[in-house]
């Protein structure tokens, strides 16, 4: 488990972090977001021990990362992964890491395998593209069997087979019962990926829910209606209490009765149908709209200079 507690960071007069607090589960994938500047990576550093908070604690297991004899075991981490020697091997990058935790050889052959990276193993890191590199970055999160991962960006440079094998594997971390901690701009992978939700912006904490509650509380549930007779079925609609706006030709949008409610009033009242779809909001839309007023560089604000 990862504990964050009233955590506080201040670079001179600007406030990075501000009295932050939130737990990442066991057995949960927990998506942490905010756009850029919400003291993401701050947090993150503060939660691995890169960075000493003003106030507040971060602790993996219970205990402050710095209090860990061997670090690779308590938590896996990705923040960068271009960071590693360009002239050494992926192998000897995560030999030297196993190394210095105490872990076997072993365990080297057993993430490059699980990675994908097996076959290029002795190649010059410098060498890999951007997404061999964020695999070979991954491997190093896995090093340790660690029941914690904290990943910022992990599907940068992935191709599309890329991504889909990183959401399988976090999805089977989550269900070994690893609490795992991941940070991302792809909101549509954000919404198939994650259970739950941790949003800041300015360094404060703006939402702490599950994936469905947070949609569910921030958007309306619209129906789509598409008949040849909607303008009178648009009347009886709100007669029901719905709320209706014409959305083109024969087509309505429609809240406030759920869509077998619309069904069974066009079938008692003998309306062809044509359309009844559920259009509920994306992931990608509640995010906007609810840190609009926590972006720090908006191409919007620059626009009304």
């Amino acid at each position: 488990m990862i504990e964050v507690d009233r955590l506080t960071k201040r670079y001179g007069e600007v406030l990075a972090v501000d009295d932050l607090s939130f737990t990442v589960r066991p057995g949960e994938v927990t998506g942490f977001l905010g756009p850029n500047g919400a003291g993401k990576s701050t947090t993150m550093r503060m939660i691995l021990g890169l960075d000493a908070p003003t106030s507040g604690t971060a602790t993996v297991g219970g205990r402050a990362i710095a209090a860990q004899s061997a670090p690779l075991k308590a938590v896996g981490a990705l923040l960068d992964a271009g960071a590693v020697l360009p002239s050494r091997s992926a192998y000897h990058h995560l030999l030297a890491l196993a190394a210095s935790n105490g872990l076997p050889r072993a365990r080297v052959d057993a993430v490059l395998e699980e990675v994908g990276l097996s076959g290029v193993a002795r190649r010059a890191a410098g060498t890999y593209s951007l997404g061999m590199k964020q695999r070979l970055g991954i491997a190093a999160t896995l090093l340790g069997d660690p029941p914690a991962l904290v990943l910022d960006e992990p599907l940068n440079g992935l191709d599309p087979e890329g991504i889909v094998w990183i959401r399988k594997l976090l999805r089977r971390m989550a269900a070994e019962g690893r609490a795992v901690m991941m940070s991302s701009h792809l909101m549509s992978e954000i919404e198939l990926t994650v259970d739950h939700l941790v949003v800041i912006g300015r360094g404060r904490l703006i939402a702490d829910t599950s994936m469905a509650e947070f949609i569910d509380s921030h958007s309306d549930r619209e129906v789509v209606v598409r008949s040849p007779h909607a303008e009178a079925f648009g009347h009886r609609l709100t007669a029901a209490g719905a709320a209706v706006r014409a959305d083109g030709e024969h087509r309505l949008v429609v809240t406030g009765i759920e869509a077998a409610g619309i069904g069974a009033l066009a079938a008692s009242a003998g309306v062809e149908l044509h359309e009844l779809t559920l259009r509920q909001t994306s992931l990608e839309d509640v995010f906007m709209e609810l840190t609009r007023d926590s972006v720090e560089y908006s191409s919007e604000k620059e626009a009304a200079r």
